[in-house]
């Protein structure tokens, strides 16, 4: 390479237009190489190294391999373009100029391949997440890593920018410092939210679709988990937005855990008069009777306590689906007061016996 530049600028008396040519046609035949050379890279990276591949038992290097090669290549180029550049007999200002911004133009090619290997990685880690713990944790935790990632690249990107300008970095960390603390302070309450929903996202006490209850008694079906909010969609098309902070620090009913089966109970009062071993029968009949209701466990029901007019009973059944139980309970309901009517079992009224004594 040094002994064809040689040849080309071989002739010192040559004109300023000549002298000019030669110099430019050096820069571009070393651009050339490199460019190339980039092809020669780019077709290692897309034929040769996916052979090599084939040997492991994941598909993550074929990801990682098929994301970076385009910027690789872009990196080969953007080199050989600074040593293009490097070669042109121009003035100092002008070399610092044009090297800064190829270097400027390095650096942001250098984080994109960094970015994009990242991302391929959280994407395969996402996908390992969802089938060992069920569809959607992926999308609750990656994305907020996704945007720190990205932002902690960012920073780190302009700070060896910076540098490379001599621009004083330990200045710049102080003032964001400072800066930090001010916005802190201003937005702890968003902070603390922040914090509690990645908490959420990696404790998981409920996922997306779970249906929980609150302790004031709102329940609902869980939409989305936010950095600052969650959103829960109730039976009556109501969305409820809760910040994160307060449901780190509050009790939560969650109906989807263990499982989706859930345990449903019918309270219901008969007259002293009644049969109880026939109340219990009847009762355990009408939820056998409904196909949603499981045979394990089976249903029972219990004589629970004594009122001042009824003899209370409580019917206990199980339904596989606890979106169910509503539907399934209405359906109960119905067959106990249709079993009651047909074998005499009354459902009395609450009443007061009272006595007048009459003066003699």
């Amino acid at each position: 390479m040094d002994s064809i530049l040689a040849l080309i600028r071989s002739e010192a008396t040559d004109g300023a237009l000549l002298f000019w040519l030669k110099e430019l046609l050096a820069a571009v035949l070393i651009f050339s190489v490199f460019w190339v050379l980039s092809l020669v890279v780019s077709h290692l990276l897309t034929k040769w190294l996916p052979r090599l591949t084939t040997f492991t038992r994941t598909d993550l290097d074929d990801r990682i391999i098929d994301r970076v090669t385009p910027p690789a290549s872009l990196l080969v180029v953007l080199a050989g373009l600074y040593f293009a550049v490097r070669s042109l007999p121009l003035p100092d200002k002008a070399h610092v100029a044009l090297s800064g911004a190829v270097f400027v133009l390095n650096v942001a090619v250098i984080t994109t391949i960094a970015w994009r290997v990242i991302d391929v990685v959280l994407c395969w880690y996402g996908g390992k997440l969802a089938d060992r713990h069920g569809a959607g944790v992926d999308r609750q935790i990656i994305p907020p890593l996704e945007k720190l990632i990205t932002i902690f690249l960012v920073g780190i990107a302009l700070m060896v920018t910076l540098r490379h300008f001599n621009y004083d970095i330990l200045s710049v960390i102080t003032a964001l410092g400072i800066g930090s603390l001010a916005i802190g302070l201003a937005a702890k309450d968003t902070l603390a939210n922040m914090i509690s929903g990645f908490t959420l996202m990696v404790d998981r006490p409920f996922r997306i679709g779970d249906r929980i209850q609150l302790v004031s008694g709102q329940w609902g079906d869980v939409t989305d988990i936010g950095l600052r909010t969650t959103k829960i969609k109730t039976v009556d098309n109501t969305l409820l937005i809760i910040p994160n902070s307060e449901l780190c620090n509050t009790t939560i009913i969650n109906l989807a855990f263990p499982d989706a089966r859930t345990k449903g109970r019918v309270n219901i009062g008969v007259c002293y008069a009644s049969d109880i071993e026939l109340v219990k029968q009847v009762l355990i009949d009408a939820a056998r009777t409904v196909p949603e209701v499981m045979s394990d466990p089976a249903p029972e029901a219990l004589f629970v306590s004594f009122a001042d007019s009824a003899l209370n009973m409580s019917l206990f059944f199980w339904v596989d689906d606890y979106t169910r139980l509503f539907p399934v309970t209405d359906r109960i309901n119905e067959l106990i007061i249709s079993r009651f009517r047909e074998h005499g079992i009354t459902i009395p009224f609450p009443t007061r016996k009272v006595l007048l004594e009459k003066d003699q």
